[in-house]
């Protein structure tokens, strides 16, 4: 099945899912609250998630004099991928990382951590740019955005669903059926989160190393960040930003579990066996 075609499946399972629970809430009205509550975190999310992830990574615009060489290959590389060259930026983070985010072409940008310039080599981090670049040709910033979005207002159902009586006359016995779909709801959620978010960065992988002509930058990069990230933690990384980074900037137990990236040996195999 085409990545594409699989992120619409589970983009529309997600939605009635979501849909599912607001009826279960309270009928139809409960699913145009639902629907509602939806579209409200989406606009959020649409306008403000660029800036509150930059935010939240401590993020400051990356001078040219800092990295010459990483804004002449943004600017060949965007060029190449046929989008605007979207503005670098640099969080103080020793742990090596990368992410981006925004709305798409023209309306996103790429923040590296300082310990992905200080301890990586230039064509390692290009080949986390193009990467980058991939996800923002490919509107996955824009797509990821919504799947969160719509992932935390199913969580924000189920809190209501507390101060709402689920053993009212018309649910007769469905009521014990209602509260347990309640509960594994935002199971199923975070479920399909993670199926969409690992489909888009096998498709951001494939993408990127097309775009650098050369797979193994890309591949070198993320053994290297998978290593890192299990040693060195992250200070800025946050739960609600987690799914943006390249690598997943928590490890073990139930991060790993969890996790909303494929495992890195499967990228990096993927990778390798890329033929150009």
């Amino acid at each position: 099945m085409g990545n594409y075609l699989k992120t619409t499946i589970l983009l529309t399972v997600l939605g009635a899912l979501f849909l599912f629970v607001g009826h279960l809430l309270g009928g139809t009205g409960g699913m145009l609250i639902a629907l509602l509550l939806s579209l409200g975190l989406t606009a959020f999310s649409y306008w403000q998630s660029e800036r509150l992830a930059l935010s939240m990574a401590r993020a400051k615009p990356l001078p040219r004099s800092a990295a010459p060489w990483l804004h002449e290959a943004n600017e060949q590389l965007s060029a190449r991928a046929g989008i605007p060259a979207p503005p670098l930026y640099l969080s103080p983070d020793p742990q090596p990382n990368a992410f981006a985010c925004g709305r798409g072409p023209g309306a996103s940008s790429v923040c590296f951590t300082q310990g992905i310039l200080e301890g990586m080599s230039q064509r390692a981090v290009i080949g986390v740019l193009a990467h980058e670049l991939a996800h923002i040709k490919n509107r996955d910033v824009l797509t990821m955005s919504i799947v969160a979005a719509v992932s935390q207002a199913i969580l924000f159902l189920q809190y209501f669903a507390y101060f709402i009586p689920m053993g009212r006359d018309e649910r007769g016995g469905n009521a014990l059926a209602a509260l347990v779909a309640l509960i594994l709801a935002p199971f199923a959620a975070i479920l399909i989160q993670m199926a969409i978010s690992r489909t888009r960065e096998y498709a951001a992988d494939a993408t990127g190393a097309r775009l650098l002509g050369d797979p193994l930058p890309l591949a070198d990069a993320l053994e290297t960040l998978g290593r890192a990230v299990q040693v060195l933690p992250s200070e800025t990384a946050q739960p609600a930003t987690a799914h943006m980074y390249i690598a997943q900037p928590f490890s073990g137990g139930l991060a790993s579990l969890f996790s909303t990236h494929p495992p890195i040996e499967e990228r990096v195999r993927r990778l390798r066996a890329l033929s150009l």
